[in-house]
């Protein structure tokens, strides 16, 4: 795997993010889920890298990211939105596709529609939301908000990553080495030498300062791009009504909207087997091929 870790401020916080096949002009942001960090974004950022750049941010509170001095205000879809609008112009990146699972396809729907900030609209060529929807079942969001607000210690990594196989066992089939980078790449180790995921639990804030925070139906009818919505098949967060209503609406209106149910997964399906990443690279090709290529200004094009 050949990438570069940096760091660039971004409304006023460092953000990390990792960047993959940065000699290409074309790029894919790849934005992870509610308590999980970039990495998870690995083999798709490789099984891409040939032939776009790839940038998959940690979000602000999470992995690397600097954690909020205001939580209430900026563990948001709205400032997460903000967030990304100071990576494009950070990194020169004029148009992107966007990837993004759970809570990184609620920014990307946020972005893609434009009504928080209009200037990222058509900016966002294509979006893929991997088991995320305009609307989500109550019961799964109570669940995520109870295991999320209270992150487990464990004296062991060892330990952790056994937490990790059972809480994630929906996202499908990882080998070995996977769930051990799964883990070590979301582990911090606290004040007393225990371990525990690399986030801040006041991420949780959102879903109680701001409840109708993933309600997106007005966004999402506002995309005119094509999307793509990956949805685990035994999903419980994101259930075939939604979906079957994205299809009707927004850019399904529009026949530029696409729904793929993935076998043997819940939420969500970790992106890292053949059959998921040739789906999404294929889609992204076909609309990659449709548009002109957007330029990168060389004068912010790369960090150092």
């Amino acid at each position: 795997m050949k990438y570069s870790s940096r760091y660039a401020t971004c409304a006023g916080r460092e953000i990390h993010y990792t960047e993959w096949g940065a000699q290409h002009s074309s790029t894919v942001v790849a934005w992870h889920g509610l308590a999980r960090t970039g990495r998870d974004m690995d083999e798709l950022a490789e099984h891409l890298s040939g032939r776009y750049r790839v940038i998959c941010p940690d979000t602000l509170g999470r992995g690397l990211s600097q954690w909020s001095p205001d939580p209430g205000n900026e563990y948001t879809l709205a400032f997460y939105a903000k967030l990304a609008a100071g990576l494009f112009d950070r990194l020169g990146i004029g148009q992107a596709h966007w990837v993004g699972t759970s809570m990184g396809g609620a920014i990307g729907t946020v972005c893609a529609g434009g009504l928080v900030l209009p200037e990222l609209k058509g900016r966002i060529k294509s979006l893929v939301v991997n088991d995320s929807a305009p609307r989500l079942a109550d019961a799964a969001l109570a669940r995520i908000r109870a295991y999320a607000g209270n992150p487990p210690a464990f004296d062991t990594i060892a330990e952790l990553e056994a937490f990790f196989r059972e809480v994630y066992k929906p996202y499908g089939w990882l080998s070995d080495a996977q769930w051990r980078r799964l883990t070590e790449t979301s582990t911090r180790r606290l004040p007393d030498g225990r371990v525990t995921p690399h986030y801040d639990p006041a991420m949780v804030r959102q879903f109680i300062d701001h409840p109708n925070d993933y309600e997106l139906w007005a966004h999402y009818d506002a995309i005119e791009v094509p999307v793509l919505c990956l949805r685990g098949e035994h999903s419980d967060l994101v259930l075939r009504d939604a979906t079957d209503e994205m299809l009707r609406r927004g850019p399904g209106r529009l026949s530029l909207a696409r729904v793929v149910e993935v076998a043997g997964c819940g939420h969500a399906p970790a992106l890292n087997v053949p059959e998921q990443l040739n789906l999404v690279a294929a889609f992204i090709d076909r609309h990659e091929a449709a548009q002109p290529a957007a330029s990168t200004s060389p004068a912010t094009a790369a960090l150092p």
